[in-house]
């Protein structure tokens, strides 16, 4: 596939703690329901699956945003679930109650059944990719990402979302030899799904590790960390002539921010009970941080979201030979209001400048 040369690579050279001229910004689950055009074009598809299973619809609602607001990334509309959907456990979403899986994954016979899938079973989320850098044409670089193991496995042995983690936690305890043959494969996978989504056209990706912050310390290093390393240490890393960097985003991992930076990722993912300042003191600029407003500010009124804006770039300081990436420290909430955005993405984009280049 031929494809038009990248007009704005600010976020890819701030990952990679190069020389920018201010910060750039996008936000985790930019294109969705806080957005009355993503509702519209979900309303066309009939569900969410029917809009992430069509490239088409999937590339309408990735450019959405962008239309909106001056951002300077764009991200694969897709869904975590879509992997182990593929291995077979029976994937929908229920109006109101999220994801649901109609086969978890609960004994050993279950996971005795499960393996790798066939990559071509998820041909739609590539179609999707490749549609996306074509319309593109060059205006920001594409996203692709998926879930670390131990969060998809979560909803893989859970069935649904949990509050306490009750039957993955069990296992995990009773019989971690299940729980580590689930992971492996769920390893292997997600590198396979990654490094198509590369294939297809994707120049940066990241993986959502969005339940490790609710295990224990040791149990985080040894079933999510760990796990989430083999997928690094198994990514294509170079595409087109420049690297693909990788950005790994532990929610409630900030305690072992120095182990996350150490697995072999280009940037870490903070939420909002990090500090950020701190954060980068730990990790001495030897990664690219990203974060990490908290959505909920968003609902604060203008000056109150310029305000944030500014405290968390004064909290990063002079960028120097560090790297920053403005975003959320967690998903953008459906009730957002898209004006708050439009106040906080234009807040970045005229106050960050003051700490790159001559001025820093």
């Amino acid at each position: 596939m031929s494809v038009a040369p990248l007009k704005n690579d600010v976020f890819l050279r701030a990952l990679m703690r190069q020389d920018v001229a201010y910060t750039p910004t996008w936000l985790m689950r930019q294109a969705g329901r806080y957005l009355p055009e993503y509702n519209a074009t979900r309303a066309r598809a009939g569900s969410f699956m029917g809009l992430a299973q069509n490239p088409d619809y999937a590339c309408e609602v990735t450019l959405q945003p962008l239309e909106r607001y001056p951002l300077d990334a764009a991200i694969l509309f897709s869904d975590i679930l879509t992997v182990p959907d593929a291995m077979g456990l029976g994937l929908s979403f229920a109006q109101g109650e999220g994801p649901r899986f109609a086969h978890p994954i609960r004994d050993e016979n279950d996971v005795a059944k499960l393996a790798v899938p066939d990559m071509s079973k998820l041909q739609y989320v590539f179609d999707a990719v490749k549609v996306i850098r074509r319309e593109l044409d060059g205006r920001v670089p594409l996203i692709g990402f998926a879930g670390s193991p131990f969060t998809v496995a979560c909803y893989m042995v859970e069935g649904k979302g949990s509050d306490d983690y009750r039957l993955i936690k069990s296992m995990l305890y009773a019989r971690p030899d299940l729980l580590h043959r689930i992971l492996e494969i769920n390893a292997q996978t997600t590198a396979l799904y990654l490094n198509a989504q590369i294939d297809a056209g994707a120049q940066a990706v990241m993986i959502f590790d969005s339940w490790g912050g609710v295990l224990a310390d040791g149990l985080f290093q040894q079933f999510s960390l760990a796990y989430t390393k083999k997928v690094v240490d198994m990514l294509t890393r170079d595409r087109e002539g420049r690297r693909v960097p990788a950005i790994v985003f532990t929610k409630g991992g900030g305690q072992w921010l120095e182990s996350i930076a150490g697995i072999g990722c280009d940037a870490v993912g903070l939420d909002w009970t990090v500090d950020l300042a701190a954060a980068r003191r730990r990790v001495s600029d030897s990664v690219a941080l990203q974060g990490n407003l908290d959505p909920i500010a968003l609902f604060g009124g203008e000056a109150a979201i310029r305000a944030e804006a500014r405290r968390v770039m004064d909290a990063f300081g002079p960028v120097g030979h560090g790297g920053h990436i403005f975003n959320l420290g967690h998903g953008i909430s459906q009730f957002t209001p898209p004006e708050a955005v439009a106040a906080l993405v234009d807040e970045v984009r005229t106050y960050s400048p003051k700490y790159h280049g001559s001025n820093t």
